[in-house]
């Protein structure tokens, strides 16, 4: 059962994952990010206030975050099939991954924003700083441990979702399908499992060191 070609295959199946994962959450971010900027300044009270912007963004991205993972993987396949030339296989995944990461991440980068202090930014102004060197060198310096947690939580909730895009092929998610669920071999399906928590966790891992390690607050 475990032959050369079975571990091939889920060497290739964790190496699938990872790169739809890492892929999926740098589009996210790319995506996200200055989404969840946006935001946090045209919210009321914000640097700029702008009800109407504000507020379709903010409709947009509980729309999208409502709808669940594996009803927006079948409803963007069009989409997939157009950006990438094919709705199959892992670099196809990592579209709609994206997609649905995207609002994920920007509400994790709104919150931590909102948790900087307003005297910080308060103090930037008086000293006759703009919004952009605000923006950059006040809310995302001052919350930066917590948008590197934020980004934590993110690789491991779209890890698991690339787990629920094996359904269209690629990844530890796909031969669990294949073969832990049509082909009820049970040996295989433990370890992708096993393979997956052991990916998140060392993601958790190195997630948290780094936030530790940039932490001002942490005395060394």
């Amino acid at each position: 059962m475990w032959d050369n070609q079975t571990i091939m295959m889920i060497v290739e199946g964790t190496g699938a994952t990872l790169y739809m994962t890492l892929v999926s959450t740098l589009i996210a971010y790319a995506l996200g990010l200055p989404l969840g900027i946006v935001l946090v300044v045209t919210a009321p009270g914000g640097l700029k206030p702008n009800k109407i912007v504000f507020k379709i963004l903010d409709v947009v991205v509980n729309i999208v975050r409502s709808i669940p993972f594996l009803i927006l993987l079948m409803l963007i396949i069009p989409f997939t099939r157009f950006i990438v030339g094919k709705s199959y296989g892992a670099t196809a995944t990592i579209v709609p991954l994206a997609i649905a990461a995207a609002p994920f991440v920007a509400r994790l980068v709104e919150s931590s924003l909102l948790e900087v202090d307003h005297g910080v930014i308060e103090a930037a102004q008086s000293m006759g700083a703009d919004n952009w060197t605000i923006i950059w060198k006040v809310l995302v310096a001052e919350a930066r441990t917590s948008l590197i947690v934020g980004a934590t939580i993110s690789l491991g909730t779209i890890l698991g979702y690339s787990a629920m895009a094996g359904v269209v092929g690629g990844g530890l998610g796909d031969i669990a399908i294949r073969y832990g669920y049509h082909r009820y071999q049970a040996d295989i399906m433990i370890v992708t499992v096993v393979l997956l928590v052991a990916l998140v966790q060392i993601l958790q891992m190195i997630g948290t060191r780094l936030s530790r390690k940039l932490d001002r607050r942490i005395t060394r």
